[in-house]
């Protein structure tokens, strides 16, 4: 019995027939863990990229929108505002922009109104006005770097002129001021990402990202003009998709 059972024992040490099988189930987890966590990171910076493309869409449209009036000045309506933001919507729907972040464009301007004294030093950087897309708030996802009041620049007196900034918007070291007698449009976006296997790889996290544009025109910065039929402003004391 013995000798018939160190036999078999002999034979089985012998035989690689399902080696290569063996060898596959031991790496197959392995494999598929790699794999999948390259996807995971190969997906978070095709989302980086698509959140930057769309701040700088919204910066550039935000700068160029306007209605030309009588005095060669263009004026920027709340249609105007709304139209850019829905372009946000469509270029945001594959990663769910609206629903998962928050979407604010200020208007930072260096501009003397008529409430504002003639001195040189009543010349100051303040955000006049903000619209905002998207259902994430609190902090992380509002106004990182200033807000104004749901009804700033709404009118042009100088209860609705928002608020005033001492070095700009932005990040410290690299604050973004717009020039004298003109205005930036700065937009920012706080993300929470959707990692494609769920938690498994990969955690949900925030991404910001931040873009500017100098307006292009002669645009009258006096207020956000709202002509009849009045449009609903993006106003940012709201959070909707």
């Amino acid at each position: 019995m013995t000798s018939r059972i160190g036999g078999v024992a002999r034979r089985l040490k012998q035989d690689h027939s399902g080696l290569a099988l063996m060898e596959f189930a031991f790496t197959l987890p392995i494999m598929l863990g790699l794999g999948g966590y390259g996807i995971e990171v190969s997906n978070l910076a095709l989302v980086n990229l698509k959140l930057s493309q769309v701040a700088l869409a919204l910066a550039d449209n935000a700068s160029r929108v306007g209605a030309t009036s009588t005095l060669s000045t263009q004026q920027l309506r709340e249609v105007d505002i709304n139209d850019v933001l829905q372009a946000v919507r469509v270029q945001g729907e594959g990663i769910e922009l609206t629903t998962r972040g928050r979407i604010t464009l200020s208007s930072l301007e260096r501009v003397r109104q008529s409430y504002d004294a003639a001195s040189p030093a009543a010349l100051v950087q303040r955000i006049h006005w903000q619209r905002c897309i998207g259902l994430k708030s609190g902090t992380g996802y509002d106004s990182t770097y200033g807000t104004a009041s749901a009804n700033a620049g709404s009118t042009a007196a100088e209860s609705n002129k928002g608020t005033d900034l001492a070095a700009g918007m932005g990040p410290t070291g690299s604050k973004v001021n717009a020039p004298d007698n003109s205005g930036v449009m700065f937009v920012e976006i706080n993300y929470l990402t959707k990692p494609l296997f769920g938690t498994l790889l990969m955690e949900p996290a925030r991404v910001h990202y931040i873009a500017s544009f100098i307006v292009r025109d002669n645009r009258d910065f006096s207020r956000i003009f709202n002509p009849s039929p009045a449009a609903t402003g993006s106003k940012c004391n709201a959070y909707a998709a």
